[in-house]
């Protein structure tokens, strides 16, 4: 299975060597075109970014070149705005990658190594003057948090008088985490294509999904399973859901769940929900499908179903008109529920960035269980050159199963640019058809 990729002669996904290259040429150049405006606009001008092996802030594994699986003993980051861009040291035992390296231990021979390292940041700090120097640590963004207490002590302690300086770096790594260069978009593009094809192979293949025999668990793993295969490894192990006539759905904690169980095989007339999220070139995804499993005789889903998917997709249409740089994911959120409403559609929106990490850093447009807007995270404004993961659902009764209600729900990736909103891979308007037994 072959996708366009950032180059557009080349694979996705791409062995594993060319997917490093591709991963430090866009580092290289998220350090030269990114990430000057975005200090500028967060007001720091000096960014650390430190973490030990095996406790890597989740910033930091952005910034390591593509070889380096995990930071290695400390490692320090120092990223300074000046007017001539940002210089980028590394104050650590090893070289790392395009970060100019600012230390050894044998720099520092009459100290002990830990000491001499604190020290070079000390001498950094104290060369660049910074008025606001930027750490991880955040209440509202995990991902933004990732400066450990002991870290962010023995941090405080060498820098003396400079850590009164020391400010939240929440807006930085934020807008670091959620920018998306053209060239990731393409390749996001191109991953969110791949997804939907899996999710397709494996409800049109008997030996994928063989109708009363496989059930909502046995799909699950084979999704995974190929993914795997693929070289592009799910970052969360698949939903697989059932809906069918008769099992009507229940409510628990505020919302309408599938009544099937998971250990149920599939039956013709079910309805089938999968929700993927797969990775590859640092980059991941976060995608749903439905099919339906056709009946003997039928050579399409019933008319109710159908049209439960047209209201997911206006539920969508509401949403993406609402999705505009400048608001906050929460004033998003408030104008796409009450255009659902003028129109009355039943719907759940909980929307999220998606890029470095499948539920990745910016504005939250909702949560499934929290629809009066997310206080923090989703008061975060939205940016342009950013994508998100359409992710709602609507519910909708079906004639032909006696007015039993259906959950529709849908996730498509999306990017948010200049030229306004654009779905990435291709949008589900029309239920996959499953053969019957």
């Amino acid at each position: 299975m072959t996708l366009v990729a950032p180059d557009p002669t080349r694979t996705v996904p791409l062995p594993l060597r060319e997917q490093a290259d591709v991963r430090d040429r866009w580092l290289t150049q998220r350090l030269l075109d990114l990430l000057p405006g975005l200090m500028d606009r967060a007001g720091i001008d000096l960014w650390l970014v430190l973490g030990r092996e095996y406790n890597e802030d989740p910033v930091l594994a952005t910034l390591l070149p593509a070889t380096w699986l995990s930071a290695r003993r400390r490692t320090i980051l120092v990223l300074h705005r000046s007017d001539d861009g940002v210089t980028a040291a590394a104050v650590s035992r090893y070289p790392v990658g395009q970060f100019l390296p600012a230390w050894s231990p044998e720099d520092g021979a009459a100290l002990p190594a830990e000491e001499s390292q604190w020290a070079e940041v000390r001498r950094i700090v104290e060369q660049a003057g910074p008025r606001r120097i930027g750490v991880d640590v955040s209440a509202d963004f995990a991902l933004a948090d990732g400066l450990s207490y002991t870290e962010h002590r023995l941090l405080a302690e060498a820098l003396g008088p400079w850590a009164d300086r020391l400010v939240s770096a929440e807006d930085l790594a934020v807008g670091w985490l959620e920018a998306r260069l053209p060239e990731e978009i393409v390749a996001l593009d191109a991953m969110n294509r791949l997804a939907g094809e899996v999710v397709g192979e494996a409800f049109s293949s008997p030996a994928a999904l063989a109708v009363g025999a496989t059930t909502a668990t046995d799909l699950a793993w084979e999704l995974r399973q190929r993914l795997a295969d693929l070289g592009a490894e799910p970052w969360f192990h698949p939903v697989v859901d059932l809906q069918r006539a008769g099992a009507t759905p229940v409510r628990g904690r505020g919302a309408l769940l599938p009544a099937v169980p998971y250990d149920a095989p599939v039956e013709p007339g079910d309805l089938v929900h999968c929700d993927v999220g797969l990775s590859s070139l640092g980059l991941k995804t976060d995608s749903q499908r439905t099919g339906y499993v056709l009946r003997r005789g039928e050579t399409d889903a019933p008319a109710g179903l159908r049209h439960a998917l047209a209201v997911a997709n206006r539920m969508q249409d509401l949403t993406t008109a609402e999705l505009v740089a400048g608001r906050t994911g929460n004033e998003v959120l408030a104008a796409a529920r009450a255009a659902a409403a003028a129109v009355g559609i039943d719907g759940v929106i909980y929307s999220h960035p998606v890029g470095f990490h499948g539920h990745g850093a910016g504005p939250a447009i909702g949560r499934w269980d929290d629809q009066g807007g997310v206080p923090g995270v989703g008061d975060r404004v939205l940016h342009p050159d950013t994508v998100y993961a359409l992710e709602l659902c609507v519910r909708v009764p079906v004639p032909e199963w006696g007015g039993q209600p259906v959950r529709m729900a849908l996730e498509e990736g999306i990017a948010l640019t200049g030229d306004g909103v654009r779905y990435l891979g291709d949008r589900q308007t029309e239920l996959l058809l499953i053969p019957g037994a």
